[in-house]
């Protein structure tokens, strides 16, 4: 934009100069700066957007991650799922490049020009104050030559009315000398004043044409160059900014292409194949094939015989077709043993309703878990062993008694950590030593015993046989063979009914439950019991129809009903 009547030749027409041009011009320029206002607030409400832009990805990003301790974390072992968590990471670094957007703007633009708008309101008032001060001394001058101007017409009026009278005293012969006298010296003295009075307006004068032409042609020029040239730069200034809005910009792509060439990289990292064979390891029992089954000829029903290969037990010298009606009763019958542990979603403490396969890596999970808890415990016992040392030493720094209390508490917590390890290791071993060699016959094996007698279990170890999914059952001996009609057994599995209520507890601590089958109470909180303490430290409790599960006896104070076992209230 080029103000040309501001420049030097254009200003010499007086009209220019009036007051209404003068407003004009102010408008003009308040209008710029309200302009530099609007964009400012454009670019303010662009980082707005672009910060909860990030925001709304950060959150996305955080909804869809695995949940720790959780079945989601244990499905990120496939290379799909491990894609799909590159995508969440990569949506977290890419909404911070939408952050480095907002930041940006912000400092390099929206400061920068909210400090520049401060400064060009002052520059702007200080050139207009001084091109009113300019008008208001030109206008004082010509106020000044116009006095000057309007005294020295009225004396010259005055000596012209003198002299006059003067002439007519002087012709009258009726007048007195001393009349004409003082006439002439009136006339003499108004013409002296109108004298002087054309000798200032002289001078006033040519003070005015020196100070208008200075205010034309010096004064007024000056203060409208520098606020053309202050007009000047807050358009540069806006130009600029936009080049700078541009560029913010265009300084993320290469880091965003960066985070998208990722996300197509993990895409590209699937592998279907490897994910199958996760499957199959996940849900390998660890059986064997069963044999074929032999023809059994119904022609001669006295000389029937069972092939060795079939899967019915002819090891007491009663064949029986795995299809007959009298096996039906007994088929799954760990289902029913462990119904209620089932029901908790945890199964039983050895995971001996899993097949061998799984139950190995089960335990072996168990293990390395404990043994996790054991070092972190022995860490802390480390610690706070060292912190003794030094309270010992320098008594000032604290107490050492303070610390045994949960150094016992510690040696507690390792104690029984380490025995849970044990028994663990003990059904590990016990599970890896009677798994079958991958080039052994084909035999099925079963994982279900009970850890207090595991003498019987191995010696029955070859009288079990697997159920139609794929899980495994006890065939019971001849001795100890139990008949479950079918329908009875349906019936039990399919309406399972709620442990009852035996009593109420009420929490004397806060229980964090995080391990599973356990849950969560908070103090003073009351809750029903449905199984109480047999030995171990837990009492089983429900909080309603949807949540129960165990927690530590110590932690509540029990109150069983008077028809409970005999027992009326314990701690």
């Amino acid at each position: 934009m080029s103000f040309c009547f501001l420049s030097c030749r254009w200003l010499l027409p007086t009209w220019i100069f009036k007051k209404d041009q003068f407003d004009n011009l102010e408008k003009h320029t308040q209008w710029g700066i309200d302009v530099l206002e609007k964009y400012i607030k454009f670019v303010k409400e662009r980082t707005e957007i672009e910060i909860n832009y990030a925001k709304q990805l950060r959150n996305l990003s955080k909804k869809y991650q695995p949940k720790k301790n959780s079945k989601e974390e244990d499905e990120y072992k496939y290379s799909s799922c491990q894609a799909f968590l590159a995508t969440l990471n990569e949506m977290n670094d890419y909404a911070g490049q939408h952050e480095v957007v907002s930041e940006n703007m912000t400092s390099q633009i929206t400061a920068e020009l909210a400090r520049y708008v401060q400064e060009l309101k002052q520059e702007r008032k200080m050139h207009f104050h001084d091109g009113r001060k300019a008008q208001q001394h030109i206008e004082t001058c010509w106020k000044q030559l116009e006095s000057s101007k309007r005294r020295f017409e009225r004396d010259c009026k005055e000596a012209d009315r003198a002299q006059q009278y003067f002439e007519k005293m002087d012709a009258d012969i009726n007048v007195t000398k001393a009349d004409v006298e003082k006439a002439r010296q009136q006339a003499q003295l108004r013409h002296q004043m109108a004298e002087e009075s054309k000798a200032e307006y002289s001078s006033t004068l040519q003070r005015f044409n020196h100070e208008q032409h200075d205010h034309y042609h010096t004064h007024i020029p000056n203060i409208f160059q520098k606020i053309q040239e202050m007009e000047e730069r807050r358009i540069i200034r806006i130009g600029e900014s936009m080049k700078t809005f541009a560029e913010v910009d265009r300084q993320v792509i290469p880091i965003i292409g960066k985070c998208l060439d990722e996300i197509t990289k993990a895409a590209e990292s699937i592998d279907q194949k490897h994910d199958s064979q996760l499957v199959v390891e996940a849900f390998k029992s660890g059986f064997e094939p069963p044999g074929d089954v032999d023809f059994e000829d119904f022609t001669q029903p006295i000389k029937r015989t069972v092939s060795d290969s079939s899967l019915s037990n002819s090891k007491d010298g009663k064949p029986e077709s795995r299809f007959s009606g009298k096996s039906k009763g007994k088929l799954w019958p760990f289902i029913k043993k462990n119904k209620l542990s089932l029901k908790l979603g945890g199964g039983p403490e050895d995971f001996s309703n899993l097949p061998p396969e799984q139950r190995r890596k089960k335990l072996q999970q168990k293990v390395d878990e404990l043994n996790r808890d054991i070092q972190k415990e022995m860490d802390q016992r480390d610690a706070l062993t060292k912190m003794k040392d030094v309270y010992i030493k320098n008594p000032q720094m604290g107490d050492a008694a303070s610390v045994d209390l949960k150094l016992a508490e510690l040696a507690q917590n390792l104690e029984k950590l380490r025995l849970e390890a044990q028994k663990f290791e003990g059904w590990l071993a016990e599970v890896e030593g009677r798994l079958p060699a991958r080039t052994e016959p084909a035999r099925r094996q079963s994982g279900m015993y009970e850890p207090q007698n595991t003498l019987t279990v191995n010696n029955c170890a070859q009288d079990r046989e697997s159920s139609p999914d794929g899980s495994y059952t006890e065939e019971p001996s001849q001795e100890s063979e139990v008949k479950v009609p079918a329908a009875e057994f349906d019936d039990e599995f399919d309406d399972e009914e709620p442990l009852p209520t035996i009593g109420t507890c009420k929490a004397l601590y806060t229980f964090e439950g995080q391990n599973e089958g356990t849950i969560s109470v908070s103090e003073g909180e009351t809750l029903f019991i449905i199984e109480e303490d047999k030995g171990d430290g837990w009492t089983r409790i429900r909080r309603n129809e949807d949540e129960e599960g165990y927690v530590p006896t110590s932690y509540v104070e029990v109150y069983l009903e008077k028809n409970a076992k005999g027992a009326m209230t314990y701690i």
